[in-house]
């Protein structure tokens, strides 16, 4: 049920207003003037308030501006009888709804505060997803290996160093550039993730630098690239160590003079990017065999953060599997399942090739094969070989 302010200093409107929405079913709650209207907008979350212009006290623009600036969200409808075209769009302009003139027409009143409940509804689902998209999962555990990269990450993410994160597939290197972004002062810009080993060798510089129109055969339109893309942000390059040599050079470039140029261009453009790079291979073999570049290694490697295979953080297992249980029965729409302290030990004892990420599989696949409690015969039964 919607809560509704009205605010007017007319008793007979504030009474027929009532009596209306009230009949349509929905909570109220009146002021006689823009002061005391102010004093209930701030002591509780309306869905919508119905505002007079001409009031004692405090008008009605001036209640809209002080209460756009206490609750944004909140559609705030104006209703006035000096009503002109210029109040309206004043009124619109400094951030109201919807702009009704006394007596005021029922009917539009009514779809009035439908679409104006409909808009409410809509920004807090946005908002919703928006938390659900951008939120950062958290990086698990007390060991000291990830107490050191939590440190690492807080001294560093503040400045503007390139980073350069190692470790096996499935560790969570990831979620390190992710953190390091989130605590950056560039926090507030775009965090742009390329795949160097998912993007086939011919087609990896259109992807980070972009292309124009009929530069090759299949260009149909220009492309802006993952550089350009990331301005004011940062740049994630995952399995950094799978990128030709022709590609390795254009990024160095970048790096070195914070310019790219798109494919088929012959127009530099200036890039604002923060790269942090990753992979799971040594770098320091692969320019010995003659695959990266070492000047390249230099420029990346300004901080090196290693994340540890599972295998070597296994007391921050309990951890991760209760973690992982509350986030994937909660996905489920179910309630959280318990695990017995036998089907921990098994699990800190297993060999986990795939890291974290194999992990999370596991504990899903015991989530929806398990009862409410998890045993050691499941963990046998669903997890360790036959």
């Amino acid at each position: 049920m919607a809560d509704i302010l009205i605010i007017d200093d007319e008793r007979a409107i504030r009474k027929t207003l009532g009596e209306i929405l009230s009949f349509e079913g929905y909570k109220l709650e009146e002021a006689a003037d823009g002061e005391d209207g102010l004093k209930k907008f701030k002591e509780k979350n309306f869905d919508v308030v119905l505002c007079d212009i001409k009031m004692p006290k405090l008008d009605g623009i001036e209640f809209l501006q002080k209460a756009s600036e206490i609750n944004p969200d909140v559609p705030i409808i104006m209703i006035s009888g000096h009503g002109n075209i210029e109040t309206a769009v004043e009124a619109v302009k400094k951030g109201a709804y919807d702009f009704i003139q006394k007596p005021p027409d029922l009917n539009r009143l009514l779809i009035t505060i439908r679409n104006a409940m409909e808009k409410t509804n809509l920004v807090t689902e946005t908002k919703v997803l928006k938390r659900k998209v951008s939120r950062v999962q958290e990086m698990i555990g007390e060991s000291n290996p990830i107490k050191k990269i939590r440190d690492t990450i807080d001294k560093v993410a503040p400045t503007e160093a390139r980073i350069l994160v190692t470790g096996e597939n499935g560790v969570g290197k990831e979620l390190v550039a992710r953190w390091v972004h989130e605590k950056s002062n560039r926090a507030g810009g775009p965090l742009v993730e390329v795949n160097c080993a998912a993007i086939p060798t011919e087609l990896i510089e259109s992807e980070l630098f972009g292309h124009e129109k009929g530069s090759f055969t299949s260009a149909i339109k220009q492309r802006i690239g993952k550089f350009e893309q990331a301005n004011g942000g940062t740049l994630f390059l995952d399995e950094i160590g799978d990128m030709s040599l022709s590609a390795q050079a254009k990024v160095l470039r970048a790096l070195q003079e914070g310019k790219i140029t798109r494919v088929g261009a012959d127009k530099d453009i200036s890039v604002d990017v923060r790269v942090i790079a990753a992979t799971n291979k040594d770098l320091l073999k692969e320019v010995d065999a003659k695959n990266f570049r070492l000047d390249l290694y230099h420029r990346l490697s300004v901080i090196l953060i290693h994340v540890p295979s599972l295998n070597e953080r296994r007391d921050d297992i309990p951890m991760l599997v209760d973690q992982f249980l509350e986030d994937i029965c909660a996905d489920y729409g179910i309630a959280k399942k318990s695990i017995e302290e036998d089907a921990i030990r098994l699990l800190q004892e297993y060999n986990w090739t795939g890291n974290i990420r194999e992990l999370r599989n596991v504990v899903e696949r015991l989530v929806i094969l398990s009862s409410k409690n998890i045993t050691a015969d499941d963990v046998k039964s669903y997890v360790m070989p036959h």
